[in-house]
């Protein structure tokens, strides 16, 4: 090698050809595009790949006025690849929560059901008009208060048994006004107070014993607090828990060994509209009475008489404990 060739570093010299211009030695080569003699050196070492380079604070160009920007395309996910970590943890947060809500619905669906069949399996109430119900629900309501009265007076009583030194004549009054409620339940004393007139006419089907012992049924059941039963010769009976009814040979009604003739009147003590509900329901006393051809009449009175009184039942067995 010359020293002219080892001075200017091109190797050996190389013979002009076409598409390679030949110049003096030491000079590039005068093409813009023409390739860096090192690169093409088959021992030039192979360069790097340079890194890229992140630009934070590289502002963005202004836009033009009009210019249409168009989105930046989302990289698609190839085919076949898996979901990332987080969207299948969202996938099954929803999944759980998803079947969470169709077991709630079920439930709800179910109980709905169950209700509907509850509530719709009564026929009675189903049939009954929106009048008698009404008058059903206020008695029941009228029930209510008696009972909460009654809970009101035996508590009071009870504080008054305890309060020292009125406990004895608080004790007096009680004992009392029980003897008198049970006088009154047995028969033994007349009452006095506001009730009903219960009149049965018609024939002797209409007015059978059944038919009677059935109106007492209701009136007890209403509330009835005294009763007794006359029949059109003015033959009164006291009615009490003990008292039977029998139809009487020929006709006419036996009621605790007394023969009574028909049209029957039973006067009884209680409140006047909860008794009159209670004859009247579909298929009670009324209806079945004027199914039978006859007839029944209700009268409101504010006072009521019970005079006519029961024999006192002898006891063969029982006696007050000293």
């Amino acid at each position: 090698m010359s020293e002219e060739h080892r001075e200017t570093g091109t190797g050996w010299p190389q013979p002009a050809g076409p598409g390679r211009p030949s110049g003096p030695a030491g000079e590039p080569d005068p093409r813009p595009d023409a390739p860096d003699p090192d690169e093409l050196s088959p021992l030039a070492p192979e360069a790097e790949p340079a890194a890229p380079v992140e630009r934070e604070d590289v502002p963005a160009p202004a836009e033009e006025p009009g210019a249409v920007v168009s989105p930046r395309p989302e990289p698609e996910a190839e085919p076949g690849a898996e979901p990332g970590p987080e969207r299948v943890s969202v996938s099954r947060r929803l999944t759980s929560a998803g079947a969470m809500i169709a077991v709630l619905l079920a439930l709800l669906g179910f109980t709905l059901v169950v209700q509907l069949k509850t509530t719709s399996t009564d026929p009675t109430l189903a049939a009954t008009r929106e009048e008698d119900l009404v008058r059903i629900s206020s008695d029941l309501d009228a029930r209510e208060r008696r009972l909460r009265q009654d809970i009101e007076a035996l508590e009071d009583s009870q504080r008054q048994l305890r309060s020292g030194e009125q406990g004895r004549q608080a004790a007096l009054e009680e004992a009392t006004r029980r003897a008198d409620e049970l006088g009154i339940l047995a028969g033994t004393l007349p009452a006095v107070g506001p009730g009903l007139t219960v009149e049965f006419r018609g024939p002797e089907k209409a007015t059978s014993s059944t038919r009677i012992l059935d109106a007492v049924q209701e009136l007890r059941g209403a509330g009835a607090e005294a009763m007794q039963i006359q029949g059109a010769d003015g033959t009164a009976v006291r009615v009490i828990a003990s008292t039977y009814f029998v139809d009487g040979p020929g006709g006419g009604l036996v009621v605790d060994g007394r023969r009574l003739s028909a049209p029957y009147t039973i006067l009884v003590i209680g409140d006047p509209a909860t008794m009159r509900t209670a004859l009247n329901i579909p298929g009670g006393v009324v209806s079945t009475v004027r199914e039978a051809g006859g007839n029944v009449t209700s009268e409101d009175r504010e006072v009521v008489e019970v005079s006519q009184l029961h024999a006192p039942i002898k006891l063969d067995h029982a006696r007050p404990v000293s």
